[in-house]
């Protein structure tokens, strides 16, 4: 069976549930996918707290978008260049692609683009859309593991993607 050949028993804006044989899963139509943005400044990682309804907590996370939500064919770098703008307020010179990813391939066939954005230009506050809530934090580099811990510890959630950036540094902590 295809992703074509599944039952879609219910169907949103962005999402779609597909049922194929015992499998059941969430996808995205249209061809939507993600971008989500590993951005430094003068040695500050960007990160991103929102509430996200699915978990019932604010989110401590990358900044992301998605990509084609709007307009459909939008070049990954153009969206990723605007999300980071909207959700942080900065502009970013150079977007570079580290590859793409399955965010969470038992559950969802989404995928995101991890990309790395350089040559940072601070334009304004971010915040996100009306509505949004975005709170942007600019943690020193060498501070993101104990930021990331001391949020957890206040009850935010930790989205698993920024794994790819405390990851080798929890990895390093290890020995």
């Amino acid at each position: 069976m295809t992703p074509q050949d599944a039952d879609v028993p219910w169907r949103g804006r962005f999402l779609e549930v597909r049922q194929e044989g015992h499998w059941e899963y969430v996808a995205r139509h249209n061809d939507v996918t993600a971008a989500v943005i590993v951005a430094v400044d003068d040695g500050h990682l960007l990160l991103v707290e929102q509430m996200r309804i699915p978990v019932g907590a604010r989110c401590i996370e990358l900044p992301a978008g998605l990509v084609g939500d709007e307009t459909a064919g939008e070049p990954l770098a153009e969206a990723a260049r605007r999300e980071l703008e909207e959700e942080c307020g900065y502009r970013a010179e150079t977007i570079v692609e580290l590859g793409v990813f399955q965010s969470s391939p038992g559950m969802t066939s989404e995928d995101f683009t991890l990309v790395r954005a350089t040559g940072l230009v601070r334009t304004g506050d971010g915040g996100g859309e009306a509505g949004e809530d975005i709170t942007v934090h600019r943690v020193p580099l060498g501070e993101v593991v104990s930021f990331v811990a001391g949020k957890r510890a206040q009850g935010v959630k930790v989205d698993a993607k920024l794994l790819a950036v405390i990851g080798p540094m929890l990895l390093g902590a290890l020995g």
